[in-house]
């Protein structure tokens, strides 16, 4: 295995990195009071991946078992308690616990605790994540064909 290959041509590097400040509030949060907070867009790493940190109240919940074609998940749990699929068992995940999921695995996660969760999710490469984030709690208003149209353009395929 090597390194890909160069894509920068320059000489001397260039000035081009983005800081986030901690204190920068969620770019949207969710009827129940999830937050989601985009940390890095598929419009800012140039398709690479996407980086966002979900904050999650007391008895969230989250997504039944499904499976992404182009997309790989992996779950960072920074704070609390996350209930984690793997596709074979649920995990109750703590602090610092990481679950990897390659194209194609089934998983699902959420918070079924009496407390907040915090988590990172990274997708590779990256996808416009933001539009499902922010659209996924209307479902329940979209017609059958709808929300049929809305998964599969985000790249969401329910087992349950």
């Amino acid at each position: 295995m090597s390194y890909p290959e160069v894509r920068y041509q320059g000489e001397s590097g260039e000035i081009n990195a983005s800081f986030r400040p901690a204190g920068t509030p969620p770019e949207f949060v969710s009827p129940r009071g999830q937050r989601t907070h985009y940390l890095a867009t598929t419009a800012s790493t140039d398709g690479e991946f996407g980086l966002y940190k979900v904050d999650m109240p007391p008895k969230a919940g989250g997504p039944a078992t499904h499976f992404h074609r182009t997309i790989s998940e992996s779950f960072f749990i920074l704070d609390g308690t996350v209930r984690l699929y793997d596709g074979d068992r649920w995990v109750d995940a703590k602090k610092g616990d990481f679950l990897y999921v390659p194209v194609g695995g089934l998983h699902g996660f959420r918070n079924d605790a009496d407390e907040p969760a915090s988590m990172l999710l990274l997708f590779a490469p990256g996808a416009p994540r933001e539009e499902y984030f922010e659209k996924v709690s209307t479902v329940g208003e979209m017609t059958d064909e709808e929300r049929a149209a809305f998964f599969a353009e985000h790249d969401t395929y329910w087992t349950d």
